[in-house]
């Protein structure tokens, strides 16, 4: 969420900034209503003052006729704030709608597009492999390998069902645990969150109130986490932070669900698009420093490419354009993954950051050295994502005799062999 004083400062910046994220939001509406919603906030104020100064000149007054007029004439302004605070409820909640509504503005050098086929390429890592056989999709070889059931996963989850089996399950196995490893050695200390998380986890991050129909939700009205980015957010929810313990670094480790809404049709063989899965995933709260946010984004960003890089993946990372940003984010960077099979990239992860927007909705700040009070910065970015990871990985080691080769930062977590035959 923005603060309402730079949208008021800054109002063609924030249209412009919707514009090229592609959302619609009235911010003249949102405008008029914040000033009837300033009015009535301070005509409610000064009748209150004015019940007090009443109630003090009753009490002082000692004769009954002038005290009956003092109660009437209290009677009577008792009577016109609760008219004015129900039409401020009203705008209020009209306010507060808009106000969730209300786009980040995007960083200067995003680029201008309407979905991810307009993302920029900024870097690409690796040699793509060159079979002397037809390669196979990732499909094919774990079910030849015996690393996967899909038609079980189908019989037993329905649409986008898989079970891991064997080798396939000890491969994730030995991913999270190099995962884990990898990223102790970075400074991110593990941490495993629930992932059945209250409403107001969602609203803070920015996943309601868009994207409810890629949730699941309970009976309760809670809803299962797609990231552990949600509950890692709301880690510090309301809470005051001391500076000098900033930046605070976590590597969430979950289960994630999504219902995929919207996305029949599309990668509906295989691991690329299911509904549940495992994602390890970086977050840092730091100060309110854009400089900071910039360097600890490019820092997390790099962290994931160089773990995709001791895998041996080929992969290319782009920056993407305003209209395949988050309602929150700033900026965002997408790390693509080369699968032979179908001769494309695709999506394993993405690092973004969000000034104070989510930090303002969840209420966590910090004092400086002065003692004054600020929204601390936020910034996640995908570590790794399983089972997705396991099409790029598996279709790049494949081998002309239907093995599959493992990386060697991989071998010790799986008794150290090089193939899975």
């Amino acid at each position: 969420m923005l603060d309402i004083k730079f949208i008021r400062e800054n109002k063609d910046i924030v249209k412009a900034g919707a514009k090229k994220k592609r959302v619609e939001v009235d911010i003249d509406q949102l405008l008029v209503l914040d000033g009837e919603r300033l009015d009535l906030l301070k005509l409610v104020e000064d009748l209150r003052a004015e019940i007090n100064k009443v109630s003090n000149n009753i009490g002082r007054n000692q004769e009954m006729t002038q005290k009956g007029q003092l109660i009437e004439e209290m009677r009577g302004v008792k009577e016109e704030i609760k008219e004015k605070e129900e039409r401020l409820k009203s705008v209020m909640e009209e306010w507060q709608k808009l106000m969730l509504q209300v786009p980040n503005v995007p960083d200067m050098s995003v680029p201008e597009g309407k979905s991810d086929e307009e993302n920029k390429e900024i870097r690409a890592w690796g040699e793509k492999p060159n079979f002397d056989f037809e390669p196979k999709d990732h499909m094919q070889i774990m079910v030849a390998l015996k690393m996967a059931d899909f038609e079980r996963g189908t019989k037993v989850h329905g649409f986008r069902g898989y079970f891991l089996t064997s080798a396939g399950a000890e491969l994730s196995f030995a991913i999270w645990n190099y995962a884990i490893d990898f990223w102790r050695d970075k400074g991110f200390p593990l941490v495993i969150p629930p992932v059945v998380n209250r409403k107001a986890n969602f609203l803070g991050t920015g996943f309601l109130p868009a994207g409810e129909e890629d949730l699941y939700k309970m009976e309760d009205g809670d809803y299962l986490a797609g990231t552990a980015e949600v509950p890692l957010m709301g880690l510090h929810s309301g809470e005051i932070l001391d500076k000098k313990d900033l930046p605070l670094r976590y590597l969430g480790f979950s289960p994630c669900f999504r219902r995929e809404a919207g996305s029949h049709g599309k990668d509906v063989n295989g691991l690329i698009r299911v509904h549940e899965f495992f994602k390890v995933e970086q977050v840092i709260l730091c100060e309110a420093n854009h400089e900071v946010s910039v360097k600890l984004h490019e820092e997390i960003n790099r962290n994931t490419e160089e773990f995709i890089e001791s895998l041996g993946i080929p992969y290319r990372t782009v920056i993407n354009c305003g209209g395949d940003l988050g309602l929150g984010q700033v900026k965002k960077y997408d790390v693509e993954l080369w699968v032979p099979k179908e001769n494309k990239y695709r999506e394993i992860g993405s690092a973004s950051y969000f000034h104070d927007f989510q930090t303002r909705r969840l209420g966590i700040r910090y004092k400086d050295e002065e003692g004054k009070m600020h929204y601390t910065h936020s910034l996640n970015a995908t570590a790794i994502a399983t089972p997705r990871i396991l099409v790029s990985l598996i279709e790049n080691y494949q081998q002309a005799d239907g093995s599959v080769g493992i990386p060697e930062v991989l071998r010790k977590y799986m008794g150290n062999r090089e193939f899975i035959q």
